[in-house]
């Protein structure tokens, strides 16, 4: 396994890193030393999920998709690993129009005119994965992930989700930033495992599965689902009037994934927000 910091990762979550069937290698995803010995499966989900990096440093957010899966896929064909999973992300599609209830794979976007870093890098990493597959060497699968929820969601990042379990967590009343009406969906990270292992195994070479759950939730919702988890329950507060327009979307069709692969959503929203509140809670006390 590869990690920048292994020592940071045993120190948060010893429960795995402490496992004997991992062995860790240490170092950046551009330019790692490859391990020695043969492989038959490689993972490459080498990529910080970073709205600050992908604002403030856009350049190192592209350079770190694109050099990273350069180097995954040559570290791949080097050891003889032909399966390749990318952890690709549902920001391939760009902004999910309000009248498509749910995006499948075979959406294609239109131009937006601007540029985002983290969603362009994707997309072009996703073509070296084709490129490596037209040569022959490796049969790569593409997991686009949408959003999730379960144990170690930051909860001071740019995730709703985390950001009101957190104040849950400590009896403040949830404020919703603006008016709360996009929809979200949000997958349980045990489902999320099983998904991305299902799909590197089983999943057709050069096929793209999107992954997540389907059952939509507006932002409004979704906090007043948080708010009921404490005893007593606190507070929300929308900080903006709907605007009146049509609601943002980012919500996967996951039929493909259900008709191929057998995959259905295992831990549904309320189960699923009740664990991660519950685990939290564990670590906090």
């Amino acid at each position: 396994m590869l990690s920048r910091q292994p020592d940071a990762f045993r120190a948060s979550a010893p429960h795995i890193s402490a496992r004997s069937c991992f062995d860790w290698l240490a170092g950046d995803v551009r330019d790692f030393a490859f391990p020695s010995g043969a492989y038959s499966h490689v993972i490459h989900a080498g990529t910080a999920a970073s709205a600050a990096l992908n604002a403030a440093h856009p350049e190192e957010m592209l350079d770190t998709i694109l050099a990273g899966t350069r180097r995954v896929l040559e570290f791949a064909r080097a050891s003889g690993a032909r399966d390749v999973l990318f952890v690709s992300s549902g920001a391939v599609y760009g902004s999910q129009p309000p009248e498509l209830e749910r995006i499948p794979e075979i959406y294609v976007a239109a131009p937006s005119g601007t540029a985002d870093a983290y969603a362009d890098g994707k997309r072009a990493a996703e073509m070296l994965c084709v490129d490596a597959a037209r040569q022959g060497f490796l049969r790569p699968r593409i997991a686009r992930c949408f959003a999730f929820v379960g144990p170690h969601l930051p909860l001071n990042a740019h995730f709703a989700v985390g950001n009101f379990l957190g104040d849950a967590l400590a009896n403040r009343d949830i404020a919703v930033g603006g008016d709360g009406t996009p929809y979200r969906s949000y997958l349980h990270a045990a489902d999320l495992v099983a998904w991305l292992l299902t799909i590197l195994v089983r999943g057709s070479p050069l096929r793209a599965y999107n992954v997540g759950s389907d059952q939509a939730i507006s932002i409004a919702e979704l906090a007043h689902c948080v708010a009921r988890l404490p005893e007593p329950p606190v507070q929300v507060t929308i900080k903006r009037p709907a605007a009146g327009e049509p609601a943002h979307r980012y919500v996967p069709d996951i039929g493909r994934a259900r008709r191929e692969l057998g995959l259905e959503v295992g831990i549904h929203l309320d189960a699923a927000l009740r664990r991660t509140f519950e685990w939290l809670s564990r670590q906090s006390g």
